[in-house]
């Protein structure tokens, strides 16, 4: 209901402006997909996609001197004529084509003149406006007549928290711009460190959910499949496998295994699985990304063909180059 108040909001106060165009939040991440490893500190992450304002384009552009092991894009902001559909704009100066002097005179700055670093959206200053809009448009939802908003700090994304007697949320909206019609994403999610604020990650998290959701249509009511990850993920809380290493080994077994297999008679048998095929994977240093390259992803979660046909990452590639590395993994196993 938050997201929902905040996008009809957005909407209202970028009408007719030249900023992003803010659409519906997707809910990602484990509290939304039901495993969350923490049930006393769950952070809600939601996805919310951009789409141009009138008179721009988005053009993504693969940033070839990334990491590896990180997909990076730069969206590349272009001005579109818009002469030919002046009426249709409610008037609207073309950026192109009109002086300068005209547009500075009588219409609000181009995107490339508030949120971009030269070409590029600057993912900082995209942050810092999202977190001034959050603010400014709070007074007037109706949950700021019984809740607390308070922001908190973030330089890639936009984090706040709300608080009234009883509860307290803890929200992370992360904004990203789709990749054609598919369910992938470049978005503000944090990187590596000194990753420059025009780098945009490409990210999983809508498909990954997606794929949770399609193995809850089809589990039986006794499935314990989210019960597994969610054990798996509390005993690896404060050791060096990363929740991310288990939800990737489950998803694997999810499509490997029928899910009618994951119901209570099996529990014990699914738990060793999930162990053996952790131990496996330490072992031959290697564990694939479940969406990069996979193959056998139901239909309904769209790839672009590029991600559908890449080589896996390997989450585990540290481990081939660094024996200190793997025997520890080994000795925390």
């Amino acid at each position: 209901d938050l997201m929902d108040n905040y996008t009809i909001y957005f909407g209202h106060v970028l009408a007719n402006s030249f900023y992003p165009v803010l659409q519906r939040a997707i809910g990602v991440g484990s509290a939304f997909e039901g495993w969350s490893p923490r049930e006393q500190d769950v952070v809600y992450r939601v996805l919310i996609p951009m789409t141009p304002p009138r008179g721009h384009s988005f053009h993504l552009e693969l940033d070839s001197a990334g990491q590896r092991q990180v997909r990076n894009f730069r969206v590349r902001v272009q001005l579109e004529c818009t002469c030919t559909r002046e009426q249709q704009a409610e008037n609207m100066l073309c950026f192109l084509h009109h002086p300068e002097e005209e547009l500075s005179r009588n219409q609000d700055p181009s995107l490339l003149h508030t949120l971009c670093t030269g070409s590029y959206l600057d993912v900082q200053k995209t942050a810092r406006w999202f977190r001034q809009l959050v603010r400014a448009t709070w007074p007037a939802l109706p949950q700021s007549h019984n809740w607390h908003l308070e922001l908190l700090p973030s330089t890639r994304s936009c984090q706040f928290k709300v608080t009234n007697r009883e509860a307290s949320f803890r929200i992370e909206m992360l904004f990203g711009v789709r990749r054609g019609d598919s369910d992938i994403f470049v978005s503000s999610q944090p990187g590596y460190a000194g990753t420059p604020s025009t780098l945009w990650l490409e990210t999983y998290d809508v498909a990954e959910m997606k794929f949770f959701k399609y193995i809850a249509r089809q589990a039986p009511p006794d499935s314990l499949h989210l019960r597994c990850l969610q054990l798996f993920s509390r005993l690896q809380l404060g050791i060096g496998f990363s929740t991310y290493t288990m939800k990737t080994i489950v998803m694997h077994l999810l499509n490997t295994f029928p899910v009618s297999q994951w119901c209570r008679r099996h529990f014990l048998r699914r738990l060793m699985d999930i162990s053996e095929r952790l131990l496996l994977s330490l072992e031959m240093e290697r564990l694939n990304h479940f969406i990069v390259g996979n193959q056998r992803l139901p239909e309904e979660i769209r790839l672009p063909p590029d991600v559908r046909t890449a080589e896996p990452p390997n989450l585990f590639h540290h481990l081939a180059t660094d024996p200190i590395a793997r025997s520890q993994g080994i000795g925390e196993y």
